[in-house]
């Protein structure tokens, strides 16, 4: 007879993904707004000092924000899963023969019939935790600790933008002109590529190519924004 214990199996997995989550989208995001801050900047030929002013404003400002925003969905997220909870516990109360021919219809679809289809509805139907854990994997394939906790998240979110966001600024300290900007760009696609790998590895895709797209992205903002910078400087919009 199967282990009854298998539905719960990968919850201690989930539950470590959101910080992953946390991490790779903060990481990327705030690697990606001070690179194409810098390369727009940089791009109109202006000096580092303004270039690492305008990256560290652009770069608190989106981690708060990233911050509030990723607050705000955790928690709304988690409020909608507690009501969805809420529910399936009066139902396990009010509703128990219901229940447990639901109970009885998902381990059937799993191979299970007879006595040990019985044996196995007995056992998870006599413990009412195991019994709502069981109703919300199997049927309603939820999982709050995957949502992690919203502050946390939120003060994850923020480390990691400013982890990320404080990379592509380090060689506009030690240089000026285009030379600190090229250095700024193979810092922020090296990082990049670690963490998309890191995170493709940890979700069993592929690397490489994890690890491309996170750093394309970063790529593509640079280019936009050095794009951008240059035009402007060209039109005399900015005076350099």
């Amino acid at each position: 007879m199967e282990d009854i214990s298998e539905p719960r199996h990968s919850e201690p997995h989930l539950s470590e993904s959101s910080g992953v989550r946390d991490f790779v989208f903060g990481f990327g995001d705030g690697i990606n707004t001070s690179l194409g801050i810098a390369a727009g900047v940089g791009g109109a030929d202006i000096s580092s000092n303004l270039i690492i002013l305008a990256a560290f404003v652009g770069m608190f400002t989106g981690a708060k924000a990233m911050a509030v925003q990723n607050y705000l969905a955790v928690k709304t997220h988690r409020e909608l899963l507690k009501s969805e909870i809420a529910r399936e516990e009066w139902e396990i109360e009010n509703k128990p023969d219901v229940e447990r021919k639901e109970i009885e219809d998902i381990y059937r679809t799993k191979g299970f019939s007879g006595k040990e289809l019985e044996i196995v509805v007995n056992k998870i139907t006599s413990d009412k935790k195991v019994w709502l854990d069981t109703m919300l994997t199997e049927e309603l394939k939820l999982n709050i600790d995957v949502l992690g906790n919203p502050l946390k998240s939120a003060f994850r979110m923020f480390g990691a933008f400013l982890l990320g966001g404080i990379l592509p600024i380090i060689p506009f300290f030690f240089g000026h002109g285009y030379t600190p900007l090229i250095v700024a760009v193979g810092m922020s696609l090296t990082a990049s590529f670690l963490v998309g790998s890191l995170k493709s590895r940890l979700a069993k895709t592929s690397i490489i190519k994890g690890g491309l797209e996170m750093a394309g992205l970063g790529t593509g903002i640079a280019l936009l924004g050095f794009g951008i910078g240059t035009e402007l400087a060209n039109l005399g919009i900015i005076d350099v």
